[in-house]
């Protein structure tokens, strides 16, 4: 039983990982049958852990999680404030990475308004991509990957390889929070592909509000030492009483 118990729980932490899985992916994945499958899927949900979809399952996370519209006037006085001190480090004919998450979707909306000329924006940000593709001096291109429907962004193994093709002069990144440890995300798809975002950018900007200071989530994404600059409207005494220290040269205040 307790082979059966173990194997139970690296499906839960596959699903928590990837969100969902095709039920033919679960069968490859843990070496098992499509009967076995059936069992372990159907043992998770009675547990409450899964739900169980045609052909596959989601994990919890994507009924907890809050939904792109649900999110989107949620602080929406701040996001606007970071959104506008972001659009102010961007220069003409650069290519620019903007992450999923409404912070980036606002930056979005200010360069509507306020884009230097030729510019490319990248982006896994559905909301974002839509917004600005008929502006005449943006180039919006999306990378491939799982949809994820929460969030309303792609992100999985297709994006990772897209995102190889790429060279970023500046790149804007969400995080779910802010600790003394570093910085925080909620899924481990979507630290992946910042990582790969990092690596492939000039300058990473960050942007982060102060609601957030203070709070984990579910995934790591980087320890202080490695974030090169914040955007944030948290004021010095807050970073300061969560144990966040970042130098001065890194802030970037709202």
């Amino acid at each position: 039983m307790h082979v059966v118990l173990a194997r139970r729980e690296r499906l839960a932490q596959m699903l928590r990982e990837h969100s969902y899985l095709p039920l033919s992916e679960v069968c490859e994945r843990l070496g098992v049958s499509e009967a076995t499958a059936r069992r372990d899927l159907a043992a998770l949900e009675r547990e409450q852990a899964i739900t169980r979809t045609r052909g596959g399952a989601i994990s919890e996370y994507n009924r907890r999680f809050p939904s792109f519209r649900d999110r989107l006037e949620l602080g929406a006085a701040v996001k606007q404030r970071l959104a506008a001190a972001g659009c102010k480090q961007i220069r003409s004919g650069q290519v620019v990475w903007l992450d999923g998450g409404t912070t980036c979707y606002a930056l979005a909306q200010t360069l509507l308004t306020s884009a230097p000329s030729a510019l490319t924006v990248v982006t896994n940000n559905l909301p974002a991509a839509e917004l600005l593709a008929d502006h005449e001096q943006i180039a919006v291109h999306l990378l491939g990957g799982q949809y994820f429907r929460r969030s309303s962004i792609l992100a999985g193994p297709n994006s990772l390889s897209a995102v190889k093709s790429w060279r970023f002069d500046l790149a804007f990144l969400g995080a779910e929070g802010l600790t003394h440890d570093g910085l925080w995300n909620s899924v481990v798809d979507v630290v992946a592909l910042q990582h790969a975002i990092i690596q492939r950018a000039e300058e990473a900007i960050v942007c982060l509000d102060a609601a957030k200071v203070g709070h984990r989530a579910a995934e790591f994404l980087l320890p202080l030492a490695e974030i090169q600059h914040l955007l944030t409207d948290a004021l010095p005494a807050t970073l300061s009483a969560a144990g966040v220290k970042i130098p001065k040269n890194a802030l970037l205040a709202a």
